[in-house]
């Protein structure tokens, strides 16, 4: 039987593809790219970025079992245990991995290669840093020819940030509806009438979408390009992106979540203690931190050297997540912005492309602290299927925490409602709950109608 399995990850590229063997996943290399190939690990550049964290290293292996005829190579890469999208991440991490994008670039050139896509689907979040994962994106470089990938590189990095810029918006969250991009004309009809005095949106923006309006035959002439005007075009790019930064419009309603909270100033500290006696004796290498505010509890899971996926809907608090990680050279937490009552779906062609954010995020652990109300009260999504989603997500452990109905921030979700899912009770949560989870442990939170539970989940017959 072949146990060849190909991933519909990367079939867009003619060089190669991904697929799975026995829970391993592998890259080939087509014979079309070979001599791309060839000159990428002899120039220094594949040893250069793999140096500086800029490129997953790979092993070659000799023997083709992918079982296709249009074979080179077979790399075997850096298995990465959590793939995030860039809709999933917030403004600073698309600006780092739009600076990271262009650091290869200009590498690259300097070496006689040059990235000929420039996507950010390219980019994932190892180590606390962005990092390409995309061997296959290098091909030879002719100075004479413009970057082919400039159009994809602006539509998919620079127009989202600038977004983000001058408006406030998550713009980054749109290349889910748009994988390709955002267009200029897009960009252009929404950016505000001061951006015009903006060199880097005049040339990178309305200069584009003006091009855009001609017909076909009137715009297509012989562009004279260098080497020069490639280096050119990288600085001021890196310049223009590093300049740009997150305009947020709005406070966010969750950043000042514990301070604004407790009935008792021990809230914070007594759950961190009770908390921390709940995830001991637990093991795993994979947590899932929902609704993870400012990343309190993630800290204390990353300590045991487990990678934590920290997920929350409210995109300030990711980025402020994500900047004091950063600052702290955090590298066990991986920010994601996500909304649970509408997670990432699968996508792409026959929706296998990209994976849902459910089938991505399976972790040993669970986390999901003051969540349930926003869950079943704020969102009107039942308990049971809330219960359900924790344990698709959940294949050992869970810690979640009940919110009562008395509880000041339960109390607020239903003030203005005139009917909500019902009961909403500690027992009626513990039973729903316990059609998938055996509870080993619970505690209230002092001072406080919050409970803890410590669950672990049923094994399937």
């Amino acid at each position: 039987m072949n146990s060849f399995h190909p991933q519909q990850i990367s079939f867009n590229d003619p060089a190669g593809f991904i697929f799975e063997r026995q829970g391993i996943f592998y890259r080939q290399v087509g014979s079309d790219y070979a001599t791309h190939y060839d000159f990428l690990m002899s120039s220094g550049l594949y040893g250069m970025l793999v140096d500086k964290n800029l490129l997953l290293p790979h092993e070659e292996i000799k023997e083709n079992f992918g079982g296709s005829g249009n074979w080179y190579k077979i790399l075997l890469p850096r298995q990465i245990k959590f793939v995030s999208y860039p809709y999933e991440w917030c403004f600073d991490q698309l600006k780092d991995a739009a600076l990271t994008t262009l650091q290869i670039l200009k590498l690259s050139v300097s070496t006689g290669l040059i990235l000929k896509d420039a996507s950010p689907f390219n980019i994932q979040f190892l180590a606390g840093r962005p990092i390409s994962i995309d061997t296959l994106s290098f091909e030879k470089y002719d100075s004479t020819k413009p970057w082919v990938a400039y159009r994809q590189f602006c539509q998919t990095f620079l127009y989202p940030l600038l977004l983000g810029h001058y408006l406030g918006v998550d713009a980054q969250k749109w290349l889910l509806v748009y994988p390709n991009g955002i267009t200029s004309k897009m960009t252009s009809n929404l950016l505000p009438a001061k951006s015009r005095f903006s060199l880097n949106a005049l040339l990178h923006v309305f200069l584009h979408n003006g091009i855009g309006r001609h017909p076909t035959g009137q715009q297509e002439r012989k562009i004279s390009f260098s080497r020069t005007k490639m280096d050119r075009l990288i600085d001021h790019l890196e310049a223009a992106i590093s300049r740009l930064s997150y305009r947020q419009k709005s406070p966010s309603i969750w950043q000042d979540y514990y301070e604004q909270y407790p009935p008792t100033g021990m809230y914070l500290s007594d759950k961190l203690q009770v908390f921390s006696q709940f995830i001991c004796d637990i093991k795993g290498s994979l947590v899932l931190d929902l609704g993870c505010n400012l990343g309190y509890f993630s800290r204390i899971l990353a300590a045991e050297n487990n990678l934590v996926i920290a997920a929350d809907t409210d995109s300030p608090c990711i980025n402020a997540l994500y900047l004091s990680l950063k600052k702290e050279k955090n590298s066990n937490i991986i920010p994601c912005c996500i909304d649970l009552s509408n997670p990432s779906p699968a996508g792409g062609v026959e929706s296998i492309q990209r994976q849902s954010f459910g089938e991505r995020a399976k972790a040993d652990l669970v986390c999901a602290l003051a969540l349930v109300h926003h869950i079943v009260l704020g969102a009107n999504i039942p308990m049971y299927n809330f219960a359900r989603l924790l344990a698709d997500l959940s294949k050992d452990h869970l810690i979640v925490e009940f919110v009562g109905i008395e509880d000041e921030k339960a109390a607020l979700l239903i003030s203005r409602k005139s009917t909500y899912h019902q009961p909403y009770t500690a027992d009626f949560f513990e039973n729903q709950f316990l059609q998938f989870f055996d509870i080993i442990r619970k505690q209230t939170v002092l001072g406080t109608v919050r409970i803890l539970y410590k669950m672990k989940k049923k094994q399937q017959a």
